[in-house]
């Protein structure tokens, strides 16, 4: 058996559906051999004005026909044609024909579309939002918070709508019939899919229905209702919700079980959600760019911006890798994920009666009180396959070695599997990554670190009949907050001059609602399903910020978007660096605090005018900017943004180029008071080692709601090390508020 056939076998049994990916890339491929062109997607932006009703799919077909040498053809190659909010379409284009495309004059950017991949009820009392926090429930039931996720399991408890009435009258989505799909009603008030490269997908459904369960998941946290005794089989039993119970759910389905999440679905939903009406976005989504004029989500969430909506982001989950946060443009929350006070452990008793503890969630009682326990290498098939079978790797062990017994291995999730699938009767895996995170098993198993590991490989030597059993996972209590070791870290890989991600939330094991046309891990042989289940990942963190932002929208309708970002930065709860290595760069202003949010005293309020000169400021030309802003954009007629940074956020952040011995920043900052009046705050520095920070002036006076106050910060650095993070803070304080923004040092 050829090495490449070997390779794709076991793919395929891993993953039932790479098979026919791997053929229709083979495809490709041959047909670019034979002479064929290659075409993929790309998206087409035009412009020299804003959208507007004179821009309709026959103008798109128009510019697209001169490149495609018919009308027949253009109509045929064209995906979508975006002109609510943007003036751009997608199709399907040679290489030839988007440059030919790019090189016209009425053309502003052409870029090929990608697809991205998603990055998971305790957490809202652990994090101060009890079920008896004061509501507004006539103005929360007006808000529409939008999901763009994998759909919506409409039956779920989580999406009842009982006692709400009519969407609001502002409303202009709609609901279909799909497929599988039985329907929307007053907590659904719209659902749409989007998928329009062709491709089939035989995972999944064309309908909004979910079959993955990540969209559910994050839609219950958000804004599901109450569900009483809700748990994954007795685990993290309580009441399930989401932060604003009475608000409404949109959903936009764009991410697919076997293709991931396209750029031009991503911007059609968002253009759909923004023409809709709903009030936020939340999206679970990375994978872009960080340039923020050649990003859909970018793109997407700054149209939404304009129009007054909020978007609200996951970081991802490629921590603690420095600079790896995504969906980093300042309009966007970027939203890291935090771990609560809860951990779900299993006892392995070994036949010695010492007891260790694993992490995981293993909902299967022992049959027995002990089993055998073998280490997997010595059930290894010939001295060829001792390495893969350390891994407990597919083929490598002896059924006969395993069959009834307890494997101890080297591995990752999904181990426990393999052992099961020949016959072991549970896993001991050892696997030093991510141990804040509680995978689900497929079979008794657990995760331990080398330490513990090497307890257990030496009590295996120590006695000719070495037995165990894995009990039954439960929760333990652990100390909290922290940020999760997958939540990617900062610095900003799109601007240095702004601090990313803006805040933590929890995203550890979070219990929220699912699917039942999926099990719980997704692999071949689980037959565990639940209307529940505990996920982790910045996707679970996002959903809980986006419903925080909702809920301080209920009390505070017309605020902007960058005031409720804002009132969460500056509230959130700070959190210690010490157990956080990466500082701010991990957890950005701190934890998560609902409550507070609602009244913040203080807000760094921003227009889109302010952001096009933060833009112009960090280097964008103003042809590129025009696709994002929608209309021509002159950088050198406009007045600079005041500062170092050019803009006036709720953070700051001094980034030292090393070669560099300038180690001064000025920033210039602008707050709005919407607190009651008359009103003094005064001005708290806290200034790491080394740091001298000088506020001007250091009193703010106010007497009257909505007045601006401006300041000027000056940050000078007399010693740093490279790849050291300092951190300071600025707290304006009032009788009654304590507004406090992060102020972070680097040199990379």
């Amino acid at each position: 058996m050829s090495l490449l056939k070997m390779v794709l076998q076991k793919l395929t049994k891993s993953f039932p559906f790479l098979w026919l990916q791997l053929l229709l890339i083979l495809i490709n491929i041959a047909s670019s051999v034979n002479g064929v062109e290659l075409k993929n997607f790309y998206i087409v932006f035009l412009g020299d004005h804003s959208v507007s009703k004179d821009i309709t799919l026959e103008t798109h077909l128009n510019v697209l026909s001169s490149v495609k040498g018919s009308y027949d053809e253009a109509k045929e190659s064209i995906v979508y044609s975006y002109t609510k909010s943007f003036n751009a379409f997608a199709a399907k284009l040679s290489e030839d024909e988007a440059n030919k495309l790019s090189a016209m004059d009425e053309v502003l950017l052409v870029f090929k579309n990608r697809y991205r991949k998603l990055h998971t009820t305790r957490s809202w009392n652990f994090i101060g939002l009890p079920l008896t926090a004061k509501r507004r429930l006539k103005l929360e039931r007006d808000i529409v918070v939008g999901l763009l996720d994998t759909g919506i399991t409409p039956e779920s408890k989580s999406f009842k709508d009982d006692g709400l009435g009519p969407p609001p009258a502002r409303w202009k989505g709609t609901c279909g019939h799909y497929a599988n799909f039985s329907g929307c009603n007053n907590k659904i008030i719209g659902a749409k899919y989007f998928k329009a490269d062709g491709n089939p997908d035989p995972s999944d459904i064309l309908s909004p229905i979910d079959v993955d369960g990540h969209g559910t998941h994050t839609a219950s946290t958000a804004a599901g209702d109450l569900v009483p005794n809700a748990s994954l089989f007795g685990l993290a039993n309580g009441t399930s919700r989401g932060a604003v119970p009475s608000a409404r759910l949109a959903i936009y389905k764009v991410c697919w079980s076997s293709t991931g999440c396209a750029d031009m679905d991503i911007l059609a939903a968002f253009e759909a959600a923004i023409h809709d009406g709903v009030d936020v976005i939340s999206i679970s989504i990375g994978g872009g760019s960080p340039d923020y004029a050649h990003d859909s989500i970018s793109i997407g969430a700054f149209h939404a911006m304009r129009k007054g909506i909020i978007t609200v982001a996951s970081a991802g989950n490629d921590g603690p890798s420095m600079g790896s946060v995504s969906n980093t443009a300042p309009w966007i929350v970027t939203v890291a994920a935090s771990g609560i006070d809860r951990a779900f452990k299993s006892t392995v008793q070994l036949g010695s009666g010492k007891n260790v503890s694993g992490i995981g969630i293993s909902c299967f009682d022992p049959k027995q009180k002990q089993y055998p326990i073998i280490n997997a290498i010595d059930a290894a098939k010939d001295s060829k396959s001792k390495e893969d079978a350390k891994f407990c790797n597919s083929g490598s062990l002896q059924a006969n070695k395993v069959k009834g017994k307890v494997v101890y291995c080297l591995g990752s999730w999904g181990t426990e599997a393999t052992v099961k699938e020949i016959g072991g009767i549970g896993t001991v895996i050892e696997y030093d990554n991510y141990p804040d995170v509680a995978q689900i098993f497929i079979a008794p198993a657990t995760v331990v670190n080398h330490s513990i590991g090497e307890t257990v490989t030496n009590y295996i030597k120590s006695t000719r009949s070495p037995s165990a059993v894995i009990y039954k996972s439960h929760e333990e209590k652990v100390p909290a907050p922290f940020a999760a070791t997958f939540s990617s870290r900062g610095p900003n890989p799109g601007s240095k001059n702004v601090l990313k991600p803006d805040i933590a939330a929890p995203g550890i094991d979070i219990l929220a609602s699912y699917t039942l046309r999926k099990s719980l891990t997704g692999l071949d042989g689980d037959t565990q399903f639940s209307e529940f289940s505990l996920i982790s990942g910045t996707s679970m963190a996002c959903p809980h910020v986006a419903g925080v932002a909702a809920y301080v929208k209920s009390f505070h309708p017309n605020w902007t978007p960058a005031a409720i970002r804002s009132a969460i930065i500056t509230t959130a709860k700070p959190m210690s660096r010490r157990i956080n290595n990466e500082a701010e760069f991990a957890y950005g202003s701190g934890q998560l605090n609902p409550t507070k949010a609602l009244n913040p005293g203080l807000v760094y309020d921003m227009d889109e005018f302010g952001y096009i000169q933060f833009l112009c400021h960090e280097g964008y030309k103003g042809s590129s900017l025009s696709a994002l802003v929608g209309s021509p954009i002159n950088c050198s007629s406009l007045l600079p943004g005041f500062g170092h940074d050019a803009i006036n956020y709720p953070t700051i952040q001094l980034s030292l180029e090393s070669k560099k011995d300038i180690k001064i920043g000025v920033f210039r900052r602008t707050v709005t008071n919407v607190g009651p009046v008359p009103v003094i705050y005064n001005a708290t520095i806290r200034s790491p080692k080394g740091v001298e920070i000088i506020v001007k002036p250091s009193l703010l006076c106010f007497d009257r709601k909505m007045q601006k106050r401006s300041f000027e910060v000056v940050v000078k650095v007399k010693s740093i090390a490279s790849m050291e993070i300092l951190s300071g803070s600025l707290i304006w304080r009032s009788p009654r508020y304590i507004v406090r923004s992060p102020i972070v040092i680097y040199k990379p």
